[in-house]
């Protein structure tokens, strides 16, 4: 069964206007053809001038609008068939034409501005239908990124980029403030407790091995009848002295641990405030991360993480895909409630759009040049055709129909100057 035709009622119109505006043509030569038959006078005289005036008019308009579509009367006269001939010409201009006068970037804001971004992405985000299986997707491309990543070039690049990042002034004011957000917690002293009860558990475990190699220092510098008669003793007094300080060091509030208090805030303050200690400490970190040693460790780390987050990221339910729910959740109630949210939002899509139009309306331009360059010439000239042809059919009516007022005028306003007109 075929398909109705789309186009059929322009077909119609345009077949009516066209042979309106031909009717009209014929008139012109039925009226200056018939002016000969008629009595010789003034009147006939006007009434030849007109007609012949309205049927060149006519004439001339009907040449100019089929040259548009194809060659009058099938001659191949030059510049004619315009449309068929520079389709791929045309498209390109039409292109060009769009994409600088169109979609430029006073209309792209004020249609960003009408649009209201902030609120289009928070009613989206608003629907629950929609916010899981966007969370769902977004984690099934976590793959993809951590693949890139875990590509060699990546691993250059991140070598390269990590160290510089880490030695820069940023970074130590970022070590500053999460170390001053530990001291204001308390928690360095529980980490100096940590670090003193392991080295204390250590010392009691290694407590023979440290006595003998006392006992053998004492030997070296004092000679064996010395190391024999007292090395013992300086030994198990070392010991000793070394418990008992840390046991001054142990209780809270001990003059140990106010020193370490004292030496770890003004350590902070100086990273924060001290050009040249920042610049040492970044020198310090870039050291350790380019140990080959850490690095190696980092990618055995970072390499089982991936895997893990990857196994993750598969599942629906997985920690990744509610993480990124919740995180999507939260946007759309930040865009939804908080003003100046919103116009940050506002702003960064208009700056993102200025940013990509340039390249935006060089693809436009050139994807609609593309297109009408591969149209049929046929169904272009057609589709042309069908939605101009009977605008332009009209201006085939008002060049016979102002053709014939004109020579009219023309033939009186010469025969009352001259008294007579050839015309």
């Amino acid at each position: 069964m075929s398909q109705p035709d789309p186009d059929h009622a322009a077909r119609r119109t345009l077949a009516r206007y066209r042979a309106f505006a031909t009717f009209l043509l014929v008139l012109m030569a039925a009226l200056t053809i018939g002016s000969f038959y008629l009595p010789h006078n003034t009147w006939t005289e006007l009434l030849q001038a007109s007609a012949k005036a309205g049927f060149v008019g006519g004439l001339a308009d009907w040449f100019a609008v089929t040259a548009l579509f194809r060659h009058p009367l099938g001659l191949p006269i030059p510049h004619t068939a315009i449309i068929p001939n520079e389709k791929v010409r045309l498209g390109q201009a039409l292109g060009r034409f769009f994409a600088r006068h169109v979609v430029t970037e006073g209309e792209v804001s004020r249609l960003l501005g009408r649009l209201d971004v902030p609120e289009l992405i928070g009613t989206v985000l608003a629907n629950d239908e929609l916010v899981k299986p966007l969370a769902v997707t977004l984690a099934g491309y976590l793959p993809r990124i951590l693949a890139t990543v875990e590509d060699g070039r990546a691993r250059r690049v991140l070598g390269r980029l990590l160290p510089r990042m880490v030695s820069s002034p940023m970074a130590s004011r970022v070590v500053a403030r999460a170390l001053r957000g530990l001291v204001e917690g308390g928690r360095h002293q529980e980490v100096f407790g940590f670090i003193l009860a392991k080295l204390r558990t250590g010392m009691q475990e290694k407590e023979d091995q440290l006595r003998r190699m006392i006992e053998d220092r004492v030997r070296e510098q004092g000679g064996r009848l010395v190391g024999w008669a007292i090395g013992a003793s300086v030994a198990t007094r070392v010991l000793a002295t070394v418990n008992a300080e840390m046991d001054k060091m142990d209780p809270d509030g001990s003059e140990i641990r106010e020193a370490f208090d004292h030496w770890i805030r003004r350590e902070i303050q100086m990273m924060e405030e001290d050009p040249a200690r920042a610049a040492e400490l970044g020198r310090a970190i870039r050291r350790v991360i380019g140990h080959d040693t850490v690095q190696a460790w980092s990618w055995d780390v970072w390499s089982r993480l991936r895997l893990a987050l990857e196994a993750d990221a598969a599942r629906p339910s997985g920690h990744t895909a509610t993480l990124l729910e919740g995180a999507i959740r939260n946007l759309g109630h930040m865009l939804a409630t908080d003003p100046p949210a919103r116009a940050r939002a506002q702003r960064a899509a208009e700056r993102m759009v200025a940013k990509l139009l340039p390249a935006a309306q060089t693809q436009i331009a050139a994807f609609i040049g593309d297109v009408i360059a591969s149209w049929d010439t046929a169904t272009l000239t057609n589709r042309i055709e069908l939605r101009v042809g009977r605008d332009l059919q009209y201006v085939r009516m008002n060049g016979t129909l102002v053709g014939f007022l004109v020579g009219g005028a023309a033939y009186a306003l010469l025969t009352a100057i001259f008294g007579h007109s050839t015309f």
